[in-house]
């Protein structure tokens, strides 16, 4: 992972689409309509996010890749909500062609857990007028040179007809910037000179006619696909199977699903293509491209509703297989963690106990991520006594690292973590017990970043020292207790 994130650059990408409107209204269920057997939903919140083509193009401002997206809009009141959100993300929205349509808009009823009540559509579905189209064709021809990939993200809602998208595919090959499509028009054709073609399994069944059901149909029909659109690769999602991507050479690489807890799956094909289109641009290996984009597929299914996929989650996915980390990690961490909030504590934690779990647990809420920093055992025992620690610093670091609500444990061996905190520059800094900010190790460092020191008050009662000296006590009664 680290090794494709130093490729990565910021690239120009032109997507072109559909774009939609998705609007959220959460709120609750709690009763039946006396007018119908119907529930009755009440309405607390509305939110607005990009979808389609623009969820697509979200996905690559959110990782600083110039994007122009290419489409067309309407003059309606959701077609100025979503240019305000396009403005907000980033994205040009100067090659958005303005018709009479109104944009395609999905509500979608959420309530109490997110649970999905019901979806409405408002969509003009029909193909744009041949003014429109040669209207586009003359801003695609006027850009494609400036860029370095190009992605085709089709709904199937009357933007991307097969004249538009052929004009679209020639103007590319011409100018030599690779194509890649996120196919749902049962045409194969349509997407000929590609050079990625990405399905999901039905499209991949409507793109070849033939079935997908088993692992070795899914082949033959991306050999057939690969056949007809005369592309480098194709490329198709299966959901809880994960991806397939074959070459021309008929070469097949198949990607488990990364194991996340499935939340949501809307817009899970837009993050995968835009970060197909990504790699491509930044002319990583194919195969490099994939991994990237199913273990982002894998975040996005986590989340609600339609939502951006940033490089740096994709990283933390896979250093929490493994919390620890070194001071070099911790550099790391920093550099690409710019826009997250990472907080920072320390402490012997040498015997757990509720007063540690419940402080960890506050100290979290303070950000996004949570490095906790432990003492080592000669550094304990410089500060707690010959006798301590009880417990090693593996075990003790193994511990943390089990809560889930730890992202990173890491070693030190100095009295205090002021080179730790050198390392890390995190936003946040916080201390147990009654310290005075001014007390607090690393403080300057944190301050002179513009960040704080949060001191958290530790339970009355509840100390190691405690424990310790009660299981004294204890063995001691059972020792004269044995004599009588």
């Amino acid at each position: 992972m680290e090794r494709i994130l130093h490729k990565i650059r910021p690239k120009k990408i032109l997507v072109a689409g559909e774009i939609m409107l998705d609007v959220y209204y959460k709120g609750s269920v709690k009763r039946i309509s006396p007018e119908a057997p119907v529930p009755v939903f009440l309405k607390e919140k509305i939110t607005y996010r990009l979808g389609g083509a623009a969820n697509t193009a979200v996905n690559l401002a959110v990782n600083q890749m110039d994007v122009c997206l290419l489409s067309v809009t309407g003059m309606d009141e959701n077609s100025i909500r979503l240019k305000k959100l396009l403005e907000e993300a980033g994205i040009q929205a100067d090659c958005l062609v303005e018709t009479e349509r109104p944009v395609c808009t999905k509500i979608r009823m959420l309530a109490s857990g997110n649970q999905h009540v019901l979806r409405i559509d408002e969509e003009d579905a029909g193909c744009i007028d041949a003014d429109t189209e040669e209207q586009i064709i003359r801003i695609f021809k006027s850009r494609i040179h400036d860029m370095d990939a190009v992605i085709l993200s089709d709904y199937m809602k009357g933007m991307l007809t097969y004249r538009l998208t052929r004009e679209i595919i020639a103007a590319a090959q011409q100018a030599g910037v690779k194509v890649l499509a996120d196919a749902k028009d049962a045409g194969a054709d349509k997407y000929q000179g590609c050079y990625l073609v990405k399905p999901n399994r039905q499209e991949l069944a409507d793109l070849s006619g033939m079935k997908t059901d088993r692992m070795d149909e899914i082949q033959r029909a991306m050999k057939r696909v690969m056949e007809i659109c005369k592309a480098d690769y194709v490329l198709a999602t299966l959901g809880p199977d994960g991806m397939m991507l074959m070459d021309k050479g008929e070469s097949c690489s198949h990607l488990e699903a990364v194991t996340q807890e499935v939340f949501d799956v809307t817009g899970a094909g837009d993050t995968v293509i835009a970060y197909l289109g990504m790699g491509i641009a930044n002319n990583l290996p194919v195969k490099e491209a994939m991994y990237l984009a199913n273990i982002a597929a894998g975040i996005q299914v986590s989340k609600a509703g339609t939502a951006a996929v940033a490089l740096e989650e994709a990283a933390d996915s896979i250093d929490t297989s493994s919390k620890y980390i070194d001071k070099a990690g911790l550099k790391r961490l920093r550099q690409r963690n710019k826009n997250r909030k990472i907080v920072f504590t320390n402490g012997c934690f040498d015997i757990l106990h509720i007063g540690h779990v419940r402080y960890l647990k506050q100290a979290a809420l303070f950000g996004d991520v949570l490095v906790v920093g432990v003492n080592s055992d000669d550094s304990v025992k410089r500060l707690k006594g010959a006798a301590r620690p009880v417990n090693g610093e593996q075990d003790r670091m193994e511990m943390l690292a089990a809560y889930e609500f730890v992202d990173y444990v890491v070693l030190f061996g100095e009295d205090t973590p002021y080179e730790i905190i050198q390392a890390l520059r995190p936003d946040v800094l916080v201390k147990g017990g009654d310290y005075h900010s001014d007390e607090v190790a690393g403080r300057d460092i944190v301050e002179s970043d513009n960040g704080t020191v949060e001191i958290i008050p530790l339970i009355d009662g509840r100390s190691t020292s405690r424990i310790l000296e009660k299981a004294k006590q204890a063995e001691s009664g059972n020792h004269r207790g044995s004599c009588i």
